[in-house]
């Protein structure tokens, strides 16, 4: 099997999109823990729910500009979810559960046709 060699723009967005799954990875761990620490203090649970909400919204806004199709609506629904006070805390890590989960696998399939692009031609070579 050929190894094609990658682009500069097929790099840039691979780690762009690597650094979406690495904040993905973050906020699954912060879920896990909100899960765990049910008994704890509604202090703990609203700052470990706004940390959940900080980071998703952050990284709306940077997909935002990224073209990674339904990504940033899931990621802006799920920093409302992390950020609601009235709703059952069992309600909310299940919603941010699936929620992640979802973003993963479109971030997933975004790496994989990232990889699996074809190389672009040179825009500025013209033939003359």
């Amino acid at each position: 099997m050929a190894v094609q060699k990658q682009s500069a723009n097929q790099v840039r967005r691979i780690e762009e999109l690597q650094g979406y799954v690495r904040t993905v990875d973050h906020v699954r761990k912060l879920v896990a823990e909100l899960e765990s620490n049910r008994a704890a203090s509604p202090k703990i649970i609203k700052g470990l729910g706004d940390n959940i909400a900080r980071d998703l919204s952050h990284m709306r806004q940077r997909a935002l500009t990224a073209n990674l199709g339904t990504l940033p609506d899931v990621a802006g629904s799920l920093a409302v979810v992390a950020a609601r006070q009235g709703t059952g805390l069992n309600m909310k890590v299940r919603a941010l559960a699936d929620g992640v989960g979802s973003m993963s696998i479109q971030l997933d399939q975004a790496l994989k046709s990232a990889h699996e692009a074809p190389p672009e031609k040179d825009k500025e070579k013209k033939p003359s």
